[in-house]
């Protein structure tokens, strides 16, 4: 059976603060933690007004001190954002705190627009080019404790072995995963062009690390559920308005759903919006069934890491209940 875990923006509502929505996702992952999903990832986004995991080491602090067993990450830390040291001795840290429970994924993108990007690094010394080595420095900080000649040792984090992740919507993250040995996420819940090439990439290429022997892919699917599927088309009209928002340079709070949004767009628009919703769920119990069973059977992947954009929290409960009742988790976990 393919494990499924969840992917939180930490969205802020309009009309709620951070602190609201910083307590919906610890709440959100209780939640998952009891319907048996397997990790709840954050994702580390900046300048965005209605995501509020931009912190995102100390976001994952407060989700897993808020649960007991779940697997708890980043999905994922921007690493050209970051000194790879002051990753590992955070991340370290929180491995630290709640022992085997931590992942760290990796990406590449800024995640942000090119002012705050610069404003992140501060110097032009963190780029994307610099990935790969980047990765190789934060795995020799969270390995065992450096001898010879090395000074620097991460403290916490030296040890940890904290788990590394690939995260990418491309072919370059699926070569540097499986050149590195390392479990690989792709992005196909808003970037699915290139899933299929990716993947052949990845497995294809794969060479055995000390961390993994074998590959193992994470997809990004988006799920929204409700009694029938024209009741799930309202809720993932929220889903849908902020990324139309996103896409014309207007990230804002996560907005209410609306009756006949995509019916009000334009062609365009409408087939901007099918692409990036490509890999979906959205609508009753059968319908999503059909579309999960599907895309498994389609990529045939060891985990779907599903993301759900309800503006109403109880309705996104929801969904996770019905796709954890279609995976049959309980009955696993039992």
């Amino acid at each position: 059976m393919t494990k499924l875990s969840v992917l939180d923006l930490c969205p802020v509502n309009e009309g709620d603060s951070v602190a609201m929505a910083l307590g919906n996702s610890a709440r959100l992952a209780a939640h998952a933690e009891q319907l048996g999903y397997n990790r709840f990832w954050l994702a580390e986004h900046h300048n965005m007004p209605g995501i509020a995991s931009a912190a995102t080491s100390v976001v994952i602090g407060h989700v897993a001190a808020a649960t007991r067993s779940i697997r708890v990450g980043a999905g994922g830390v921007m690493l050209p954002n970051h000194s790879p040291l002051v990753i590992a001795e955070q991340y370290g840290t929180l491995e630290a705190l709640y022992p085997g429970r931590i992942d760290l994924g990796l990406g590449r993108a800024p995640g942000t627009d090119q002012p705050t990007m610069q404003a992140l690094r501060r110097s032009s010394s963190g780029t994307v080019d610099n990935f790969p080595g980047d990765v190789l420095e934060l795995q020799k900080y969270l390995a065992d404790t450096p001898t010879g000649t090395s000074c620097i040792t991460a403290t916490p984090g030296a040890g940890s072995k904290v788990p590394l992740w690939i995260l990418g919507s491309s072919l370059y993250g699926a070569q540097l995963a499986a050149k590195f040995g390392l479990p690989y996420a792709f992005a196909s819940h808003f970037a699915p062009q290139m899933l299929e090439q990716a993947l052949e990439v990845y497995r294809s290429n794969f060479k055995p690390s000390a961390q993994l022997d074998k590959p193992y892919v994470m997809l990004g699917f988006n799920i929204c559920g409700s009694d029938t599927d024209a009741a799930a088309e309202y809720l993932a009209s929220s889903g849908a308005q902020a990324l139309r928002n996103l896409r014309y340079g207007r990230p804002g709070k996560l907005p209410p759903p609306v009756d006949g949004f995509v019916a009000s767009l334009n062609p365009m628009e409408r087939s901007m919006l099918a692409e990036m919703r490509k890999y979906s769920a959205i609508g009753s119990m059968d319908t999503m069934r059909r579309a999960i069973e599907e895309f498994i059977a389609k990529t045939e992947a060891d985990e779907l890491m599903l993301a759900a954009h309800i503006f109403d929290q109880d309705a996104r409960h929801r969904s996770y209940e019905m796709a954890a009742e279609i995976a049959g988790l309980q009955q696993l976990a039992s």
